[in-house]
């Protein structure tokens, strides 16, 4: 199965340029947790989610009408493309324990948007699923932490 069988094709992104409080309506409206920001070509510059907003933005007391997306955003993003096999794509999100992954074409354009959610709808293999959610948690099975 390819990245583009399994993702989210209708995804948001902002600017760098918006401000927290943009990008917290946004986030509110459309009821997710996560947007890719893009350059003006619509290439992918960084992410930020619902608690890059928190812990980033609010509780470091910036002023979120003016503090920019930038400012608090993760660079250096880890994407995919559409064309890649699920399976390589699922081992990155262990990987960097991330649960959300940009897709992107072959010119770094944003396409998608792989979700955990997404591989847990539509994923065949229930075994290889569970081991992503494992390393993406970090907890290998290890039900002793609870």
């Amino acid at each position: 199965m390819k990245v583009k069988d399994c993702m989210c094709e209708d995804v948001c992104s902002i600017r760098p340029e918006s401000t927290l409080r943009d990008v917290a309506k946004i986030m509110s409206e459309k009821h997710i947790g996560c947007m890719p920001v893009c350059d003006d070509n619509n290439c992918v510059c960084g992410i930020i989610t619902d608690r890059d907003l928190v812990l980033r933005g609010i509780a470091c007391n910036k002023d979120i009408n003016n503090t920019k997306v930038s400012d608090i955003m993760t660079c250096n993003v880890c994407s995919c493309k559409e064309s890649d096999d699920i399976t390589n794509a699922e081992t990155k999100m262990g990987q960097k324990q991330i649960r959300r992954l940009p897709v992107c074409d072959e010119n770094n354009k944003i396409v998608g948007i792989l979700t955990i959610g997404d591989l847990a709808n539509k994923k065949v293999n229930k075994e290889e699923f569970c081991t992503t959610l494992e390393d993406i948690c970090n907890c290998n099975g290890n039900q002793n932490n609870m």
